[in-house]
């Protein structure tokens, strides 16, 4: 059975390590596990023909410095950020030339993975060196998980809309006390939803996904812009 390693063992690097045993041996690595914690040394992790990279976007830049620093013989590299453009510079910036780099965005997490569910994940071969993009790819519709093909830029300007506005609005919403009430309409149930489905992820979760894709401020700004006007005209209604 072939090895594939994955570095971070959190909340998403759990669902990541079911998906991939099913195919897979998987080794785990993570820092922040105690030693003999069902981990092994990142050198060994290392081995593996695929590493996944499963850490918060604000660790990723520090944990690609470390692992650039092993040989990485016939490995190849594969992120799971909820952001493309920046870990794709990371990686082309800091790994050797040999080492194959693959961008992945699994679109579903703790809270959503479900074999059950219609479930969609980003990819694109950045620098495949070893031609493995077509067995990860494989490997994933396998599992019943769509496969979608797009480059870091037109991925982080879809996820700007798609994604920032979802986890800007249901932080909003909750920070606003929005909960259930004993009359809540379809269109409210579903909002309750999002508060839910976002809420759960971590403040830092939320932090890196507006910090570190550079089309979500424009589009929160916007956001922001239309609320205001729509709040004006409904005073000025009044008036």
């Amino acid at each position: 059975m072939k090895k594939v390693g994955i570095i971070g063992f959190g909340r998403f690097g759990k669902v990541l390590a079911d998906l991939l045993k099913k195919q897979y041996e998987v080794l785990i690595y993570d820092p922040n596990l105690k030693n003999g914690d069902n981990q092994v040394a990142l050198e060994k992790v290392l081995e593996s023909f695929l590493v996944f990279i499963a850490v918060p976007i604000s660790e990723f830049k520090k944990v690609v410095q470390e692992v650039s620093n092993y040989k990485l013989y016939n490995t190849t590299i594969i992120d799971v950020c909820s952001v493309k453009v920046y870990p794709v510079q990371v990686m082309e910036e800091t790994l050797p030339d040999h080492v194959g780099i693959i961008a992945s965005h699994p679109h579903f997490g703790p809270d959503s993975y479900s074999p059950f569910r219609e479930l969609k994940t980003t990819l694109f071969p950045v620098r495949d060196t070893y031609n493995r993009f077509a067995e990860i790819k494989q490997f994933f519709e396998s599992q019943s998980i769509r496969t979608v093909e797009l480059s870091p830029k037109e991925h982080d300007m879809m996820a700007a809309s798609s994604q920032g506005i979802t986890h800007f609005i249901g932080r909003v919403l909750n920070e606003a006390g929005v909960v259930s009430t004993q009359i809540n309409t379809l269109g409210f149930t579903e909002l309750l939803g999002v508060i839910e489905q976002t809420c759960n992820d971590s403040w830092d979760l939320f932090r890196d996904l507006q910090k570190y894709n550079p089309y979500t401020n424009e589009m929160i700004d916007k956001l922001v812009e239309v609320i205001e006007k729509l709040h004006g005209e409904i005073k000025a209604d009044e008036d």
